[in-house]
Formats: C-alpha cells, sequence, structure tokens
C-alpha cells in the first residue's frame, strides 16, 4: 500500500460497517487502498446481500474520508440516506457557533447540498454524534483488549480471513454482553 512521504509497506486498511443498536460487525472487508473514498460502494453491497430479517439500511455514518460527490450520489441512488462529513470539524467550537440556528434548506439543491444541511441541524448533529460511538469504539477494544495491534498473515486473502475472525470474535464477545444485560 502506498503511504505517505513516498514509497509502499505491507499493510491494509480494515473496514467494517457496525450496526449503531446493537454495535456488531455487519460487514467487514480488508484493502490496500489508503484512503477510504472508494470503499463506501463495495461496503454497500455487502450490506445490501445481507439477509432481509436483519433489516433495512436506512441511514449511513461516514466520516469525512468517505466523502465524495460519487458516494453521496450512490447513497440517494440506493435509497439510504448518506450522513457524511463533509469536512473536518472543529473539536472544540464556540458557544455562538454551537448555539446558532441551522441555515435554512437551500432551494433545488445538489445531492450534496441535500447531505450537507441536515448536518447543520440540531438533530442531524446528534445523529451523527452516533457515528463516534459507533465504529470507534469496535476499533477500539479490538486493538486494546483483543490485543490485536497488526495482522499475523500476509497476502490480502489471508489478512481479509483474519479480519473475519477478528470481527468474529468481537461479535461473539458483543452477543455475550447483549445477551447478559437483557
Amino acid at each position: 500500500m502506498p503511504v505517505a512521504g513516498g514509497g509502499f509497506e505491507q499493510c491494509y486498511n480494515a473496514q467494517a460497517a457496525v450496526a449503531a443498536a446493537s454495535l456488531l460487525v455487519v460487514a467487514a472487508d480488508i484493502v490496500q487502498a489508503p484512503n477510504d473514498k472508494q470503499q463506501l460502494a463495495p461496503m454497500s453491497s455487502k450490506l445490501a446481500a445481507l439477509p432481509e430479517d436483519l433489516g433495512e439500511l436506512e441511514t449511513l455514518l461516514a466520516d469525512n474520508g468517505y466523502f465524495s460527490a460519487a458516494n453521496v450520489a450512490a447513497c440517494t441512488a440506493a435509497g439510504i440516506e448518506p450522513l457524511i462529513a463533509a469536512g473536518r470539524q472543529p473539536h472544540h467550537p464556540s458557544l455562538r457557533e454551537r448555539f446558532a440556528a441551522a441555515p435554512s434548506a437551500p432551494d433545488n439543491p445538489t445531492p450534496v447540498e441535500a447531505m450537507v444541511h441536515p448536518l447543520q441541524t440540531a438533530e442531524g448533529k446528534k445523529l451523527y454524534a452516533l457515528r463516534k460511538h459507533t465504529p470507534e469504539p469496535v476499533f477500539g477494544i479490538i486493538k486494546s483488549v483483543l490485543g490485536f495491534r497488526q495482522f499475523l498473515r500476509r497476502g490480502p486473502d489471508n489478512v481479509r480471513g483474519e479480519w473475519s475472525l477478528l470481527t468474529m470474535a468481537w461479535n461473539m464477545k458483543r452477543m455475550f454482553v447483549l445477551a447478559t444485560t437483557q
């Protein structure tokens, strides 16, 4: 995979689609692309292939790494409401910015403008905030609690299998927690 500063390293970009309600990984893959912009469509197709009993994907929450007009259009065409950050947001906005009224919706918006507007409303901000509580704990717990810091196998197929085992281990750990709390 190409790395910052030039050159290549033997590394992979792990992808995981996580259900917000249960924190279960519902789709996983690894790629050798250094950024995530081209990964939304393949992961969406994995989600579309899931059994109907699991429910239908209504809203997709993704960080700025997945933002592109093509990804917004693909989600819209698939009937999925995309909420993808269109840029980096400051960590500590001023009180004036934090409590400012949302701008009015644009007339005849492009798909990107139609997606960005809800992110500026109080309800959209609250919904997008779930993104920080959904995939981030999964990756953090896989690293810290399960002790996973690097792939032990080499080659895309072997690494994909290792990532599948790790996400299954996470899902089993999570299902045990969910079963004991109900």
